[in-house]
């Protein structure tokens, strides 16, 4: 049997990139801090306080008269639907993108293989569309939704419609991006069982694929929409309706209270869909 001499045991040399990204991260977040201004103390000075103050105090109690909350009915049904109609135009345009920006789908893996081996052209067509796709993807989700919604205020005008095209496009790359990411991540197994059984590209995709990857999407589909609840009250402070109008009003007017009770609709409402949410995948 052989055995190693204790001069040829020796420890592996230590990398030295933790230290590196720990100095880089320290200077970068000096850096930051001094560059952003950051002051906590504003907070503790005579006049911090009693802004702050001013602002606690005039949001108790709520308003809870009928006059507003009725007033309020109008802008919460145009969140929710901001909402949800933003959700479904998501993911019609992040759905067919992921398809075409998986690469286990569209370039390589058990389905493309036999048909692209020794087809170059067809090939760099496959490559041509995927790149395509991602860089789409890319761009819907790199340009905040709330750029996103000055830019189609400007085209389209004020109102919800806007909200649910700038919440439609930028939750679109980000569906997208991860629909494809869990694509790759689905057991590769059942599709090759399928695939020596005689079954066709779309029996192995929807009977192999697409059921493995079902609970993740709706899952992650879900979450996004409880997301769209609370950017449909953002996008509202650049015109594009509902509640979030409403609160840049209240704010304006110094009406604190009418504030509050904006911000207890707006909790009712994100608690009703992540119930919803929870209610549903349950079910899966």
């Amino acid at each position: 049997m052989n055995r190693l001499s204790p001069s040829s045991i020796r420890p592996s040399p230590k990398s030295h990139f933790p230290y590196l990204f720990a100095a880089l991260f320290i200077v970068v977040f000096v850096d930051s801090w001094r560059r952003a201004g950051i002051d906590p103390t504003v907070f503790f000075e005579a006049k911090g306080r009693a802004a702050l103050w001013k602002f606690l105090t005039g949001m108790f109690p709520p308003d809870l008269s009928w006059p507003f909350l009725s007033l309020m009915f109008r802008p919460t049904l145009e969140t929710i639907q901001i909402s949800l109609l933003g959700t479904i135009i998501a993911v019609m345009i992040g759905f067919p993108l992921s398809l075409l920006g998986t690469n286990s789908l569209i370039v390589r893996g058990i389905l493309n293989d036999p048909e692209l081996l020794g087809a170059p052209v067809r090939r760099t067509l496959r490559y041509a569309l995927y790149f395509t796709a991602r860089g789409l993807l890319s761009l819907f989700r790199s340009i905040p939704e709330f750029v996103w919604a000055f830019m189609f205020v400007r085209a389209v005008g004020l109102g919800p419609f806007p909200g649910v095209l700038a919440i439609g496009v930028a939750y679109g790359g980000m569906l997208g991006k991860v629909y494809s990411e869990i694509f790759e991540g689905v057991n590769h197994r059942p599709l090759e069982a399928l695939q020596s059984l005689g079954a066709n590209k779309l029996q192995i995709f929807f009977y192999g694929w697409f059921p493995q990857a079902l609970p993740n999407f709706v899952s992650y589909t879900l979450y996004r929409w409880e997301c769209a609840v609370r950017a449909s009250a953002i996008l509202g402070l650049v015109g594009a309706g509902g509640l979030g109008q409403q609160i840049e009003i209240s704010m304006r007017m110094f009406n604190f209270s009418e504030v509050m009770t904006i911000l207890i609709i707006l909790f009712s409402m994100v608690a009703a869909v992540d119930y919803i949410s929870a209610k549903v995948r349950a079910l899966l």
